[in-house]
């Protein structure tokens, strides 16, 4: 059985166990979040995609942690102007565990 939800403007196909890395939530951690957004959910006999959504179903998760990305670079530059511009990003994340899906 899986779902397809979305969160932080980004789509996830996960599963009970799964463990992701999405958009920082506003959650504690050990705190439990409820993701009704679900685009999609395939059982072992059916599946069933929303208009937009699928009706009635939920993805509970527990929030795991909270932490920052990699550091990128990001460097502006045009030639011949003397302009260079150098800046990092670590961008913000929360980790999750999929307990249950409810259909």
């Amino acid at each position: 059985m899986y779902a397809i939800i979305e969160t932080g403007g980004k789509q996830y196909k996960v599963q009970e166990g799964d463990v992701l890395f999405i958009e920082k939530l506003d959650a504690q951690e050990g705190d439990q979040v409820t993701f009704d957004k679900v685009v999609a959910v395939s059982t072992d006999s059916d599946f069933v995609a929303g208009t937009p959504l699928v009706a009635g179903a939920t993805v509970t998760a527990k929030v795991e942690k909270h932490g920052k990305g990699r550091k990128i670079i990001v460097f502006k530059y045009k030639a011949k102007k003397n302009y260079r511009r150098k800046q990092g990003h670590r961008q913000p994340y929360t980790r999750v565990v999929i307990e249950k899906i409810h259909v």
